[in-house]
């Protein structure tokens, strides 16, 4: 049976379209529709249930040197209140899960992993823990809520004082609405928002308020399709996708967040010399009539090049998109390929990434 985050009862009495996801029962839309919540972050602000997703906390004088040893960044030169993208790899320099670290204190990290991986994750991390340092999962006892879009900075703004400047920062003591909240200016939807993080107690009060505040702004409550598409658009990549424990950093063009000018990390012997891959991540637009989705072949002529990680038709950019694992001598944008759709070839060309930046108008169709 699916675990329920504190929210669920809410999203059930308003119309939340419940779906199985990662052990949690979630919203994969609301009545509004897919679409709907998509454009409505692009252009005003939407609201996200995320409380599914596993925190950590890895605290004591031994912190940094261990985050040094598991984590691929490099985290020495880290101020208190950063946030930082980082990729957690095996042996062979496979992604066991891309996460982020965030710096409380000089000597207490607060991790925040995928849902999906939270147990996987926390059984490798204290694996490989050695000095004076200490692990703590407090997945269970809070919650975490997303406020996304162009609208997200006033809306919050009417709520509270404590809101990060920058993006990838995060203030631990902050608070909305007067309920305390870890407020952390990053999200995953490409777009200008935040990521709450509170008591699982305070959860639906504090839902509840933001989208009182942000009710003639446009806010509205949105599920996991709009959060994929959004992701997509924006070329985020997804752990299960466009990574898993068989897709290293570099294949899945994530090399700026692998330090490899460090003394050593796990799986930094592995991913010597293999800098440029034989296969990397690319975006692809499709051409043709059709819609690719995750898991069908590329080609280029008769030959097979590659496969699709993640697809879909987004109603932003309104252009069918993909993003694909493919050999590196087709990675070039422009490079024409075919994508196999259900038994049949659709025209397609690599574009370069991401697909949406910030504050682009949408392309016509």
């Amino acid at each position: 049976m699916e675990k329920q985050t504190p929210l669920f009862k809410w999203h059930e009495t308003h119309g939340g379209k419940i779906v199985p996801f990662a052990g949690y029962a979630l919203p994969v839309q609301y009545e509004t529709g897919v679409i709907t919540e998509h454009n409505a972050v692009r252009e005003r602000a939407g609201l996200f249930d995320v409380s599914h997703m596993g925190e950590f906390i890895i605290a004591g004088p031994s912190a940094l040197a261990n985050l040094q040893h598991i984590f691929t960044g490099d985290f020495t030169d880290m101020s208190i209140g950063r946030v930082r993208y980082t990729l957690l790899c095996n042996d062979a320099g496979g992604i066991i899960d891309d996460l982020v670290v965030c710096k409380f204190e000089e000597q207490r990290y607060f991790l925040v992993v995928n849902a999906a991986n939270r147990d996987k994750d926390a059984a490798w991390i204290q694996a490989h823990l050695a000095g004076q340092v200490t692990f703590e999962d407090i997945s269970d006892t809070i919650a975490q809520i997303a406020l996304q879009g162009p609208a997200s900075v006033s809306i919050l703004t009417s709520l509270s004082t404590t809101i990060p400047q920058k993006y990838y920062t995060l203030i631990e003591k902050g608070s909305v609405a007067g309920i305390p909240c870890i407020v952390s200016r990053t999200g995953y939807t490409g777009e200008t928002g935040f990521e709450l993080y509170c008591k699982a107690a305070d959860a639906e009060t504090l839902w509840e308020k933001l989208l009182d505040a942000g009710k003639d702004a446009g806010l509205i409550p949105c599920g996991l399709g709009a959060r994929d598409t959004l992701r997509l658009e924006a070329a985020m990549p997804l752990y299960g996708h466009e990574m898993d424990e068989t897709v290293t950093s570099f294949e899945a063009a994530l090399s700026s967040c692998v330090a490899m000018t460090k003394p050593d990390f796990i799986g930094k012997a592995a991913l010597t010399g293999k800098e440029t891959p034989v296969r990397v991540r690319v975006g692809l637009e499709v051409m043709g009539r059709g819609i690719a989705r995750g898991g069908e072949a590329v080609f280029c002529g008769n030959a097979i090049i590659g496969k699709t990680t993640s697809g879909t038709f987004c109603p932003y950019i309104k252009k069918a998109i993909a993003m694909a694992l493919v050999k590196t001598e087709h990675a070039v944008p422009g490079t024409t390929v075919e994508i196999d759709v259900r038994g049949k070839k659709i025209d397609a060309v690599v574009v370069e990434l991401p697909f949406y930046k910030r504050g682009a108008s949408p392309r016509k169709a």
